[in-house]
Parts: C-alpha cells; structure tokens; sequence
C-alpha cells in the first residue's frame, strides 16, 4: 500500500515537474533573442516611445534577464536530489535568486509596471506583483536566517509561483489566442488568471505540505 501510494506519488510529481520544467526553459529559450538588442521585436516595437529613454531601455533588459534566471535558479531550489546530496548548491542558487530578485528583478518590474499595457487595474496589478514578489522573498530570506526552514519553504513556494507568473502568463495567452480572442482581451484576462492562479495554487500547495507535515506527528 505504501509502495502504491508513493509511486503515485512519484508519477503525480513528474507530471507537475517536467512541464514546469519544459516550460520554463522554453520562456528562457524564448528571452535570449531579445540580447541581440534588435528593435524588431513585437513587445519592444509597441513601445518605441518608451525605449527612447535609457533608463526604461536598461530596466526593460535587467528585468527579463533577471526574470530568466530566477526561473532557472529556482528550478534547482525545488530539487530534493539537489538539496539531499548537495546542499551548496542549493544554497549558493538560493542566494542568487533571492539577490536578483531584491535587487534586479522586483525593483525594475515595480518601475516598468507604472507604464504596462492596459488600464489602470493591469497596472495596478503589475505593482502589486512586483511588491509581492519582492516581499515574499524577503520573507523567504529572513525565515532562513533565523532557521526556521517550514516557514522558509513556505514564503519561497509563494516567490516562486510569483516568479511563475511570467511562464503561466505565455501559456494562458496562446491558449487564447488559439481561441481567437481579442488581443487586448487576451491579455488582460491571461495576465489576471495568471496571477490569482498562481497564488491560489502555491497556497493549495502549502496546504498540502502543512497537513502532511502535521500527519508525520500523528502516525
């Protein structure tokens, strides 16, 4: 019975990792281009005006390399193998990511969300990310410090579904395009699942893990 269940497991966990995982160097795949600093881009082209200022420009290209390697570093963060046998990698990745993100990533998506596309809500929600992100890794890194792993995990499981937002965004959004539905329309609704998505599922995950933890004291 034990075996069954933790095949099962097994089998449940490499269907949520392998397309997290797929996904997630696609998005990185997909973001090298933009490092050849070509204009010819649709994103970069419905915004000309805005990469007329150097200050946007630079925060436009910190924010999607830091996007890139937090997505990476943080797949390594979630690796038991990794954190079993090698725990300083998974400390050293873990300090990369909670630097890019308090220093790079989060401050240049709080500066570029003021001029995101879509109404005042998109943008609002943009902010909101931003702040988010950077405080659940704030949390994340003073729970360690204080070694408090639980709460550690717990507040790192919401970055990272932040984080997410940029993978789970593309997917929801060509599932919409397939669709046909209105571009703007897409990409509004796609930004908004995303990210109440994301965070209810990372929440339903903690859940999880909290009434597992719990049983492990009951047993």
């Amino acid at each position: 019975m034990l075996t069954l269940r933790r095949s099962a497991r097994v089998i449940s966990q490499m269907l949520f990792w392998v397309p997290v995982a797929g996904f997630s160097l696609l998005l990185i795949y997909n973001t090298l281009p933009y490092f050849s600093f070509s204009k010819e881009f649709d994103f970069i082209e419905e915004r000309s005006f805005l990469f007329q200022s150097n200050f946007y420009n630079s925060c436009f290209y910190i924010h999607i390399a830091a996007g890139a390697l937090c997505i990476g570093t943080a797949l390594i963060q979630f690796s038991k193998y990794i954190l079993k046998r090698t725990k300083v990698i998974h400390r050293w990745s873990g300090k990369i990511y909670v630097f890019v993100v308090l220093f790079l990533g989060a401050p240049t998506g709080l500066y570029m969300s003021f001029f995101a596309k879509g109404s005042f809500w998109e943008r609002a929600l943009f902010l909101f990310m931003a702040g988010w992100w950077f405080t659940t890794t704030l949390y994340g890194l003073g729970t360690i410090l204080k070694k408090n792993v639980l709460a550690h995990k717990i507040w790192m499981i919401r970055s990272y579904a932040m984080a997410m937002t940029a993978v789970t965004f593309r997917i929801y959004h060509l599932v919409f395009y397939l669709l046909d539905w209105d571009h703007l329309e897409n990409y509004e609704l796609s930004l908004w699942i995303s990210v109440i998505g994301n965070m209810l599922f990372a929440e339903w995950i903690i859940y999880q893990k909290s009434r597992r933890y719990l049983q492990s004291f009951t047993i």
